[in-house]
Parts: C-alpha cells; sequence; structure tokens
C-alpha cells in the first residue's frame, strides 16, 4: 500500500477536434511531470473537446488514443486519466480511463448524459460505475454532468477513496463546479479531484479551469487559476483519510440502496 499518492490535473486549452494535436501537446506535459507524480488527469474528451461529432471522431480501446495513453504511461511510469470518443457495436460513448503503468487500462462510460447539449443524441449512457485499485487507493471516474448526481457517486461503504472528475464546464455555470466537487467530497469522505479545461470551443462556449483538488473535508488542496494553463497538484494521504473515517464514521449510518439502469 502506498499511502501518498501525487496527483496532477492538466488544465489546458483543447485544439477543436483535432486529436493528433491534443495527443502531441499532452506527451510534452507528461514528459515533464515524469517523476513529479503518480497520476495525471486529462480533462473530458481531451483529444477533441466536448464534441457531438461522435461519428466522425470515434475510436476504438485499442485506437491512437488508448494506445498512446499505455505507451506514456509505462513510458513515463505514471497512471493516466481523462476521457475520449469511444465507439462500440455502433454505438458511442463518452469514455474515460484509467491507465496504469503495467499496460492494464480500466473504462468507465458517462452515466449521465447533457440533454442541454445534446449528448443524449450523439451518445449511448454507460451503466456501471468504474472502481479502479491502483497502489492500496480506491479510484472511481465520472465525466462531467455525473458530478450533479449525488446518488450514482455516493460512496456506499466507503468503496472510493479518491473520485476523480473530468470535464468541460463552461462558465456560466462555475460556481456550481465549485460548490458540487466540494459537496461530493463532504458528503462521500473522500478526496475528490476535479479537472477542467480552459478556453473556447467552436460552440462559442467558454471554460474558465477552475480545477480543484478537496480534501474529505471539501477543504481545497490546490486550485486552478480562472482562464489559465497550468498544472494542479496536491499530496493525497491514505492515512490521514483514514484516521478521519475512524475519527468521524459517518459511513456507518449511511443508507443502502441500489440504482436501477
Amino acid at each position: 500500500m502506498k499511502d501518498i499518492l501525487r496527483v496532477s490535473l492538466v488544465q489546458c486549452d483543447i485544439a477543436w477536434e483535432n486529436i493528433d494535436k491534443n495527443l502531441l501537446e499532452k506527451e510534452k506535459v507528461i514528459k515533464e511531470l515524469a517523476g513529479k507524480t503518480d497520476f495525471v488527469i486529462f480533462p473530458e474528451m481531451f483529444t477533441t473537446g466536448f464534441t457531438m461529432n461522435s461519428h466522425s471522431l470515434y475510436e476504438n480501446n485499442d485506437g491512437k488514443t488508448i494506445t498512446r495513453i499505455k505507451k506514456w504511461a509505462n513510458e513515463y511510469q505514471v497512471a493516466l486519466s481523462g476521457s475520449f470518443i469511444a465507439e462500440e457495436n455502433n454505438r458511442y460513448y463518452n469514455r474515460a480511463f484509467f491507465a496504469k503503468p503495467d499496460g492494464e487500462v480500466f473504462f468507465y462510460d458517462k452515466r449521465h448524459l447533457f440533454r442541454m447539449g445534446n449528448e443524449n443524441k450523439f451518445f449511448t449512457s454507460g451503466e456501471t460505475p468504474a472502481t479502479i485499485h491502483y497502489n492500496g487507493w480506491n479510484i472511481s471516474l465520472a465525466i462531467c454532468y455525473d458530478l450533479r448526481f449525488p446518488v450514482w457517486l455516493r460512496n456506499q461503504n466507503n468503496n472510493y477513496d479518491l473520485l476523480v472528475v473530468v470535464a468541460n464546464w463552461p462558465d456560466s455555470r462555475i460556481s456550481a463546479w465549485k460548490t458540487l466537487l466540494s459537496a461530493r467530497a463532504i458528503e462521500n469522505g473522500a478526496y475528490v479531484c476535479g479537472v477542467n479545461r480552459i478556453g473556447d470551443d467552436a460552440t462559442t462556449l467558454h471554460y474558465p479551469g477552475e480545477s480543484m483538488i478537496c480534501n474529505m473535508k471539501g477543504e481545497s488542496l490546490a486550485f486552478g487559476e480562472c482562464d489559465r494553463e497550468c498544472i494542479v497538484s496536491a499530496e493525497l494521504s491514505l492515512q490521514k483519510l483514514q484516521n478521519f473515517r475512524n475519527k468521524f464514521p459517518m459511513w456507518k449510518d449511511s443508507d443502502s440502496f441500489k440504482i436501477l439502469s
């Protein structure tokens, strides 16, 4: 078990629908972070931006993006996460990934599709949560709009230690972003990492970043400046989390329930 997990959120701009350019830029970032962190997290759809052109930009799980991600994870000995447009059985998914340095990759398909942006018309909703075991940590994945649904993200019986939320969250709703990240940490007694992009996309939406790493009390450990590309990093302690859960075992009084698909 590894007590300290060094996490780094890549708060960056995204070239619109340009997979090759985005991969090239992100490799530079990973190379710079090599040896300085254990876990690098990119925003939602980090190779394309939040586009509905799923039919022309999709990849498979062994396509260009994941092949490159696996190579980087191994070469730079770092875990990597983000999301991309995936195709499976003629359906398209906003698919998050978690790649380990040993080549193992886990996937999570976005459960809550952003109907106000017509995401539900171009993508298929996921049905299964994802919790990954890495260096003694249990890490759960979520994508953007999922953040608004606490039942889906409920940490039953301390199933996860860290919730990762990758996003393209616009500035018009950025207050909700910050509030919900803190709320999910408080109610679930877990660390939360939320990484958001910056810049403008082709739909004229503006994204301010303001990525955040919260501790289990909802307190900000690190924060990304508004409208600035940056790396947001912090050291998370599993021992501190366990001590908190032992001292304040609210999870023992939580309600049990089942989520219907």
